[in-house]
């Protein structure tokens, strides 16, 4: 099981015995592989179709979650896109994937999703780096609507926004996003979606969150952040 393929029920079984895991451990494994592969099944199945059954699934998600922690390394976070930025994202991704092209309801979709953005009871936590700010995603009038969109949200009581700055040194490296949503961890790559509600799971990816909330700017200094960025595209358009 070297994490180059997927894990058979044999490697699982023949690193049983060569660990000496004990049959009730080992059955308990198995059931973790079995579920393992449901959800990955279902979100390929899901994504098959199109994008736009995720966002509503996800916006299902996010309006039961009473606290939303999300970090995104490359990519602005889907609750802060603008429609254009985001119909680059899933028009990409479909192309990408070779999946169904349903990017207007996929667009909607996430727009949608944006309603919880003013929901005074939750706490929604995202945090992004300089880096997403800087790889268009689209053309630079739409880089710098999006830089707009960010300004205009920063401010909303609900929402703490922290950005990475490009100079800073990461505490740990960021190998890919993720999201919480209060106890249940979210991670997606290129080729599927891993979750997980173990919580031990869900204290590890919140103390990840918390050293990268440590090297992060927020407030003015976010501002600060966008407005040269914002006046970088400008001078270059």
């Amino acid at each position: 099981m070297n994490g180059k393929q997927a894990v058979t029920d044999v490697d699982l079984l023949t690193w049983c015995q060569v660990t000496g895991a004990s049959d009730d451990e080992t059955e308990q494994l198995r059931a973790t592989l079995r579920s393992i592969r449901t959800d990955e099944a279902r979100w390929v199945r899901q994504l098959a179709a199109g994008h736009r059954a995720l966002q509503d699934e996800m916006a299902s998600s996010e309006q039961a979650a009473t606290h939303i922690r999300s970090f995104d390394l490359a990519l602005i976070p889907g609750l802060l896109q603008t429609a254009e930025y985001a119909r680059n994202v899933f028009l990409s991704l479909a192309t990408l994937r070779g999946t169904v092209r349903d990017v207007d309801e996929a667009v909607r979709a996430r727009m949608q999703r944006q309603n919880v953005l003013y929901d005074s009871g939750k706490t929604i936590e995202l945090l992004t780096s300089e880096f997403s700010l800087r790889c268009p995603v689209g053309s630079r009038s739409t880089m710098a609507a999006q830089i707009d969109r960010l300004l205009a949200l920063e401010g909303l009581p609900a929402i703490r926004f922290g950005i990475i700055p490009l100079n800073v040194e990461y505490p740990l490296p960021p190998l890919h996003g993720f999201t919480i949503l209060s106890g249940h961890v979210l991670v997606e790559t290129l080729h599927r979606e891993a979750s997980t509600e173990d919580p031990d799971d869900v204290v590890l990816y919140e103390r990840i969150a918390e050293q990268l909330w440590s090297v992060a700017v927020e407030g003015d200094e976010a501002r600060a952040v966008l407005r040269q960025v914002a006046a970088e595209l400008r001078a270059s358009g």
